[in-house]
Protein backbone atom coordinates (compact mmCIF):
# COMPACT_ATOMS: atom_id res chain seq x y z
CA UNK A 1 0.00 0.00 0.00
CA UNK A 2 1.54 3.31 -1.11
CA UNK A 3 1.24 6.49 0.93
CA UNK A 4 1.18 10.19 0.13
CA UNK A 5 4.19 12.39 0.95
CA UNK A 6 1.76 14.03 3.40
CA UNK A 7 0.72 10.83 5.14
CA UNK A 8 2.03 11.88 8.55
CA UNK A 9 0.30 15.28 8.30
CA UNK A 10 -3.05 13.58 7.67
CA UNK A 11 -2.61 11.28 10.64
CA UNK A 12 -1.66 14.17 12.91
CA UNK A 13 -4.93 15.86 11.93
CA UNK A 14 -6.87 12.74 12.91
CA UNK A 15 -7.81 11.71 9.38
CA UNK A 16 -9.61 8.44 8.81
CA UNK A 17 -7.31 6.59 6.40
CA UNK A 18 -8.64 4.06 3.85
CA UNK A 19 -7.22 2.04 0.93
CA UNK A 20 -7.91 3.54 -2.48
CA UNK A 21 -6.42 2.41 -5.77
CA UNK A 22 -3.40 0.85 -4.08
CA UNK A 23 -2.82 3.87 -1.82
CA UNK A 24 -3.79 4.68 1.76
CA UNK A 25 -5.50 8.06 1.65
CA UNK A 26 -7.67 10.25 3.95
CA UNK A 27 -11.40 9.55 3.65
CA UNK A 28 -12.36 12.31 6.07
CA UNK A 29 -11.14 14.41 9.00
CA UNK A 30 -12.76 14.74 12.45
CA UNK A 31 -15.37 17.30 11.34
CA UNK A 32 -16.75 14.75 8.88
CA UNK A 33 -17.61 14.44 5.21
CA UNK A 34 -20.77 16.57 5.33
CA UNK A 35 -18.92 19.55 6.79
CA UNK A 36 -16.03 19.14 4.35
CA UNK A 37 -18.54 19.04 1.48
CA UNK A 38 -20.28 22.17 2.77
CA UNK A 39 -17.02 24.09 3.09
CA UNK A 40 -16.07 23.27 -0.49
CA UNK A 41 -19.41 24.64 -1.68
CA UNK A 42 -19.18 27.81 0.45
CA UNK A 43 -15.50 28.55 1.14
CA UNK A 44 -12.33 26.57 0.29
CA UNK A 45 -10.86 23.15 1.03
CA UNK A 46 -7.74 21.26 0.02
CA UNK A 47 -7.69 17.61 -1.08
CA UNK A 48 -4.50 15.57 -1.17
CA UNK A 49 -4.80 13.79 -4.54
CA UNK A 50 -1.21 12.57 -4.71
CA UNK A 51 -2.56 9.08 -5.45
CA UNK A 52 -3.25 10.28 -8.99
CA UNK A 53 -0.43 9.31 -11.30
CA UNK A 54 1.93 11.56 -13.23
CA UNK A 55 3.52 10.17 -16.38
CA UNK A 56 5.93 12.65 -17.98
CA UNK A 57 6.15 12.39 -21.77
CA UNK A 58 9.00 14.32 -23.38
CA UNK A 59 10.89 14.60 -26.64
CA UNK A 60 10.32 15.79 -30.21
CA UNK A 61 7.85 12.94 -30.82
CA UNK A 62 5.82 13.50 -27.65
CA UNK A 63 2.89 15.27 -29.30
CA UNK A 64 2.56 12.60 -32.00
CA UNK A 65 2.78 9.80 -29.43
CA UNK A 66 -0.09 11.29 -27.42
CA UNK A 67 -2.15 11.94 -30.54
CA UNK A 68 -1.84 8.29 -31.52
CA UNK A 69 -2.50 6.97 -28.03
CA UNK A 70 -5.34 9.11 -26.64
CA UNK A 71 -8.80 10.08 -27.86
CA UNK A 72 -8.85 13.87 -27.67
CA UNK A 73 -7.08 16.17 -30.13
CA UNK A 74 -4.11 18.15 -28.82
CA UNK A 75 -4.52 20.38 -31.88
CA UNK A 76 -7.39 22.00 -29.98
CA UNK A 77 -5.01 23.38 -27.33
CA UNK A 78 -1.36 24.51 -26.99
CA UNK A 79 1.46 24.82 -24.47
CA UNK A 80 0.19 26.08 -21.12
CA UNK A 81 -3.19 24.37 -21.40
CA UNK A 82 -4.79 21.26 -19.87
CA UNK A 83 -7.04 18.76 -21.62
CA UNK A 84 -9.37 15.96 -20.53
CA UNK A 85 -8.95 12.80 -22.64
CA UNK A 86 -9.37 9.01 -22.70
CA UNK A 87 -7.16 5.98 -23.26
CA UNK A 88 -9.33 3.51 -25.17
CA UNK A 89 -9.28 -0.25 -25.49
CA UNK A 90 -8.20 -1.00 -29.10
CA UNK A 91 -10.68 -3.89 -29.41
CA UNK A 92 -13.99 -2.41 -28.28
CA UNK A 93 -13.33 1.33 -27.80
CA UNK A 94 -14.15 1.21 -24.10
CA UNK A 95 -12.41 3.51 -21.63
CA UNK A 96 -9.24 2.02 -20.12
CA UNK A 97 -8.75 5.29 -18.25
CA UNK A 98 -9.85 8.91 -18.26
CA UNK A 99 -7.09 11.38 -17.55
CA UNK A 100 -5.89 14.97 -17.71
CA UNK A 101 -2.92 16.19 -19.76
CA UNK A 102 -0.94 19.21 -18.60
CA UNK A 103 1.03 20.63 -21.55
CA UNK A 104 3.90 22.14 -19.58
CA UNK A 105 6.50 22.78 -22.34
CA UNK A 106 6.90 22.63 -26.14
CA UNK A 107 7.85 18.93 -26.00
CA UNK A 108 6.84 18.13 -22.41
CA UNK A 109 3.55 16.79 -21.10
CA UNK A 110 2.40 15.56 -17.70
CA UNK A 111 -0.25 12.89 -18.21
CA UNK A 112 -2.29 12.28 -15.05
CA UNK A 113 -4.08 8.89 -14.86
CA UNK A 114 -6.23 7.49 -12.09
CA UNK A 115 -4.25 5.87 -9.28
CA UNK A 116 -4.60 2.21 -10.24
CA UNK A 117 -4.09 2.91 -13.96
CA UNK A 118 -0.72 4.65 -13.90
CA UNK A 119 1.23 1.60 -15.07
CA UNK A 120 -1.16 0.64 -17.92
CA UNK A 121 -1.20 4.25 -19.15
CA UNK A 122 2.59 4.48 -19.00
CA UNK A 123 2.94 1.22 -20.93
CA UNK A 124 0.41 2.27 -23.56
CA UNK A 125 2.19 5.57 -24.17
CA UNK A 126 5.57 3.83 -24.35
CA UNK A 127 4.12 1.47 -27.00
CA UNK A 128 3.08 4.28 -29.34
CA UNK A 129 5.84 3.37 -31.85
CA UNK A 130 6.94 6.99 -32.22
CA UNK A 131 10.66 7.85 -32.28
CA UNK A 132 12.10 10.51 -30.00
CA UNK A 133 9.82 9.95 -27.00
CA UNK A 134 10.67 9.40 -23.33
CA UNK A 135 7.95 8.13 -20.99
CA UNK A 136 8.62 8.22 -17.24
CA UNK A 137 6.48 7.66 -14.15
CA UNK A 138 7.25 10.72 -11.99
CA UNK A 139 4.52 10.08 -9.41
CA UNK A 140 7.00 9.55 -6.50
CA UNK A 141 8.62 12.97 -7.04
CA UNK A 142 5.67 15.22 -6.16
CA UNK A 143 2.50 15.76 -4.16
CA UNK A 144 -0.68 17.00 -5.86
CA UNK A 145 -3.03 19.23 -3.87
CA UNK A 146 -6.44 20.30 -5.15
CA UNK A 147 -7.58 23.64 -3.70
CA UNK A 148 -11.30 23.94 -4.46
CA UNK A 149 -14.24 26.17 -3.62
CA UNK A 150 -15.58 29.68 -4.32
CA UNK A 151 -12.93 31.20 -2.02
CA UNK A 152 -10.11 28.91 -3.19
CA UNK A 153 -8.26 31.44 -5.33
CA UNK A 154 -8.57 34.26 -2.83
CA UNK A 155 -7.17 32.17 0.00
CA UNK A 156 -4.49 30.56 -2.18
CA UNK A 157 -3.28 33.98 -3.36
CA UNK A 158 -1.76 34.63 0.08
CA UNK A 159 0.41 31.53 -0.43
CA UNK A 160 1.17 32.06 -4.13
CA UNK A 161 -0.46 34.70 -6.32
CA UNK A 162 0.90 32.95 -9.42
CA UNK A 163 -0.70 29.63 -8.47
CA UNK A 164 -4.03 31.33 -7.76
CA UNK A 165 -4.06 33.29 -11.03
CA UNK A 166 -3.93 30.35 -13.44
CA UNK A 167 -7.01 30.28 -15.67
CA UNK A 168 -9.49 27.46 -16.12
CA UNK A 169 -7.84 24.53 -17.90
CA UNK A 170 -4.59 26.47 -18.12
CA UNK A 171 -1.25 25.42 -16.64
CA UNK A 172 1.55 27.62 -15.29
CA UNK A 173 4.68 27.28 -13.12
CA UNK A 174 5.10 29.04 -9.78
CA UNK A 175 7.85 29.18 -7.18
CA UNK A 176 7.45 28.01 -3.60
CA UNK A 177 10.19 27.34 -1.06
CA UNK A 178 12.89 27.67 -3.69
CA UNK A 179 11.36 24.98 -5.93
CA UNK A 180 9.40 25.11 -9.18
CA UNK A 181 5.82 23.90 -8.84
CA UNK A 182 2.93 23.72 -11.30
CA UNK A 183 -0.64 24.97 -11.01
CA UNK A 184 -3.55 23.97 -13.26
CA UNK A 185 -7.08 25.34 -13.36
CA UNK A 186 -8.62 21.90 -12.99
CA UNK A 187 -10.52 19.97 -10.34
CA UNK A 188 -13.13 17.32 -9.65
CA UNK A 189 -15.75 19.07 -7.52
CA UNK A 190 -17.81 21.30 -9.81
CA UNK A 191 -16.39 24.32 -7.99
CA UNK A 192 -13.72 26.77 -9.10
CA UNK A 193 -10.18 26.02 -8.02
CA UNK A 194 -6.74 24.78 -8.99
CA UNK A 195 -4.59 21.70 -8.60
CA UNK A 196 -0.95 22.18 -7.59
CA UNK A 197 1.89 19.74 -8.24
CA UNK A 198 4.58 20.40 -5.64
CA UNK A 199 7.96 18.61 -5.38
CA UNK A 200 8.10 16.22 -2.42
CA UNK A 201 10.70 18.30 -0.61
CA UNK A 202 8.34 21.31 -0.47
CA UNK A 203 5.05 19.44 -0.01
CA UNK A 204 4.80 19.61 3.80
CA UNK A 205 5.51 23.35 3.92
CA UNK A 206 3.05 24.03 1.09
CA UNK A 207 0.33 21.97 2.79
CA UNK A 208 0.85 23.86 6.07
CA UNK A 209 0.80 27.20 4.25
CA UNK A 210 -2.59 26.30 2.79
CA UNK A 211 -3.98 25.39 6.19
CA UNK A 212 -2.57 28.63 7.65
CA UNK A 213 -4.39 30.53 4.88
CA UNK A 214 -7.70 29.20 6.21
CA UNK A 215 -8.13 26.40 3.69
CA UNK A 216 -9.63 23.34 5.42
CA UNK A 217 -8.50 19.78 4.66
CA UNK A 218 -11.04 17.50 3.02
CA UNK A 219 -10.96 13.79 2.22
CA UNK A 220 -12.01 11.47 -0.55
CA UNK A 221 -15.50 11.07 0.91
CA UNK A 222 -16.37 14.71 0.25
CA UNK A 223 -14.59 14.60 -3.09
CA UNK A 224 -16.93 11.81 -4.17
CA UNK A 225 -20.17 13.50 -3.06
CA UNK A 226 -19.03 16.73 -4.72
CA UNK A 227 -18.17 15.07 -8.04
CA UNK A 228 -21.48 13.19 -7.98
CA UNK A 229 -23.47 16.41 -7.47
CA UNK A 230 -21.47 17.85 -10.40
CA UNK A 231 -22.22 14.66 -12.43
CA UNK A 232 -18.54 14.02 -13.15
CA UNK A 233 -17.82 10.40 -14.18
CA UNK A 234 -15.74 8.10 -12.00
CA UNK A 235 -13.57 5.45 -13.60
CA UNK A 236 -14.76 2.04 -12.45
CA UNK A 237 -18.33 3.35 -12.18
CA UNK A 238 -19.45 5.46 -15.16
CA UNK A 239 -16.34 4.60 -17.21
CA UNK A 240 -14.46 1.34 -17.58
CA UNK A 241 -14.48 -2.02 -19.39
CA UNK A 242 -17.29 -2.24 -21.93
CA UNK A 243 -18.22 1.46 -21.58
CA UNK A 244 -17.29 3.79 -24.44
CA UNK A 245 -17.10 7.60 -24.29
CA UNK A 246 -20.26 7.61 -26.44
CA UNK A 247 -22.16 5.56 -23.85
CA UNK A 248 -21.19 8.13 -21.21
CA UNK A 249 -22.28 11.09 -23.33
CA UNK A 250 -18.66 12.20 -23.72
CA UNK A 251 -18.40 12.27 -27.50
CA UNK A 252 -16.73 15.68 -27.26
CA UNK A 253 -13.62 13.99 -25.84
CA UNK A 254 -13.02 12.23 -29.19
CA UNK A 255 -10.93 14.00 -31.86
CA UNK A 256 -12.59 12.54 -34.93
CA UNK A 257 -10.73 14.97 -37.22
CA UNK A 258 -7.18 14.29 -36.04
CA UNK A 259 -6.40 11.03 -37.82
CA UNK A 260 -5.90 7.55 -36.43
CA UNK A 261 -5.66 6.86 -32.69
CA UNK A 262 -5.84 3.82 -30.45
CA UNK A 263 -9.40 2.45 -30.38
CA UNK A 264 -10.67 4.63 -33.25
CA UNK A 265 -11.91 1.79 -35.47
CA UNK A 266 -13.83 0.14 -32.65
CA UNK A 267 -15.31 3.47 -31.59
CA UNK A 268 -16.43 4.23 -35.15
CA UNK A 269 -18.30 0.91 -35.19
CA UNK A 270 -19.94 1.79 -31.88
CA UNK A 271 -20.94 5.21 -33.25
CA UNK A 272 -22.48 3.63 -36.35
CA UNK A 273 -24.58 1.15 -34.36
CA UNK A 274 -25.79 3.75 -31.85
CA UNK A 275 -25.79 3.51 -28.03
CA UNK A 276 -27.46 0.58 -26.32
CA UNK A 277 -27.66 2.63 -23.11
CA UNK A 278 -27.44 6.22 -21.93
CA UNK A 279 -26.26 7.83 -18.71
CA UNK A 280 -29.04 9.52 -16.76
CA UNK A 281 -29.30 11.34 -13.45
CA UNK A 282 -31.96 10.21 -10.98
CA UNK A 283 -33.19 12.15 -7.96
CA UNK A 284 -35.04 9.95 -5.50
CA UNK A 285 -37.81 10.87 -3.12
CA UNK A 286 -36.42 11.26 0.38
CA UNK A 287 -32.95 11.15 1.85
CA UNK A 288 -32.20 7.45 1.41
CA UNK A 289 -28.96 7.17 -0.63
CA UNK A 290 -28.95 4.99 -3.75
CA UNK A 291 -25.92 2.74 -4.24
CA UNK A 292 -23.97 1.36 -7.15
CA UNK A 293 -25.41 -1.85 -8.59
CA UNK A 294 -29.05 -1.21 -7.67
CA UNK A 295 -31.59 -1.94 -10.39
CA UNK A 296 -33.54 0.84 -12.11
CA UNK A 297 -37.11 -0.15 -13.01
CA UNK A 298 -39.94 1.33 -15.01
CA UNK A 299 -43.38 -0.18 -15.59
CA UNK A 300 -42.42 -3.28 -13.65
CA UNK A 301 -39.26 -4.24 -15.53
CA UNK A 302 -35.55 -3.57 -15.19
CA UNK A 303 -34.36 -0.81 -17.53
CA UNK A 304 -30.91 -0.04 -16.11
CA UNK A 305 -28.50 -0.05 -13.20
CA UNK A 306 -27.10 2.56 -10.83
CA UNK A 307 -23.39 3.27 -11.31
CA UNK A 308 -22.95 5.88 -8.53
CA UNK A 309 -25.31 6.96 -5.78
CA UNK A 310 -25.21 8.85 -2.52
CA UNK A 311 -26.95 11.40 -0.33
CA UNK A 312 -26.58 14.91 -1.75
CA UNK A 313 -25.76 17.35 1.07
CA UNK A 314 -26.66 20.30 -1.16
CA UNK A 315 -30.05 18.97 -2.27
CA UNK A 316 -30.80 17.03 0.94
CA UNK A 317 -31.95 14.10 -1.20
CA UNK A 318 -30.64 10.87 -2.65
CA UNK A 319 -29.14 11.14 -6.15
CA UNK A 320 -27.74 8.61 -8.60
CA UNK A 321 -26.09 8.24 -11.97
CA UNK A 322 -27.35 5.22 -13.89
CA UNK A 323 -27.03 3.57 -17.27
CA UNK A 324 -30.51 2.99 -18.66
CA UNK A 325 -32.19 2.09 -21.92
CA UNK A 326 -32.08 4.93 -24.49
CA UNK A 327 -35.88 5.27 -24.32
CA UNK A 328 -35.66 6.54 -20.72
CA UNK A 329 -35.78 10.33 -20.90
CA UNK A 330 -35.40 13.30 -18.58
CA UNK A 331 -38.67 13.69 -16.69
CA UNK A 332 -39.50 9.99 -16.66
CA UNK A 333 -40.43 8.41 -13.34
CA UNK A 334 -38.55 5.28 -12.28
CA UNK A 335 -38.01 3.23 -9.14
CA UNK A 336 -34.77 1.97 -7.62
CA UNK A 337 -34.47 -1.37 -5.90
CA UNK A 338 -32.88 -0.34 -2.59
CA UNK A 339 -32.32 -3.60 -0.69
CA UNK A 340 -35.67 -4.99 -1.73
CA UNK A 341 -37.57 -1.73 -1.28
CA UNK A 342 -38.73 0.19 -4.35
CA UNK A 343 -37.79 3.86 -3.93
CA UNK A 344 -39.40 6.29 -6.42
CA UNK A 345 -37.23 8.66 -8.42
CA UNK A 346 -37.25 10.99 -11.41
CA UNK A 347 -34.75 11.35 -14.24
CA UNK A 348 -33.43 14.91 -14.08
CA UNK A 349 -31.17 17.25 -16.04
CA UNK A 350 -27.49 17.03 -15.23
CA UNK A 351 -25.55 18.22 -13.38
CA UNK A 352 -27.52 17.81 -10.19
CA UNK A 353 -25.84 20.94 -8.77
CA UNK A 354 -24.63 23.65 -11.13
CA UNK A 355 -22.08 26.25 -10.05
CA UNK A 356 -23.14 29.82 -10.85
Amino acid sequence: MRTSPLDSQHRQLGARMVPFGGWEMPLSYPEGTLEEHRRCRTDAVVFDVSHLGTVRVTGPGATEALQRSLSNDLGRIDVGRAQYTHLLDPHDGSVVDDLIIWWVGPDTFDVMPNASNTEPVRDALAASNVDGVSVEDTTPTRAVLAVQGPEARRRLSSVSAEAADVGRFRVAPFEFGGTTCWSAGTGYTGEDGVECAVPVEAATDFWQALLDAGISPAGLGARDTLRLEASLPLHGNELGPGITPLDAGLGWVVGWDKGDFRGRSALESARASGPARVLRGIRVEGRRPPRSGQAVRRDGRDVGVVTSGNFSPTLAAGIALAYVEPSIAVGDHVVLDVRGTEVPGTCVELPFVRRD
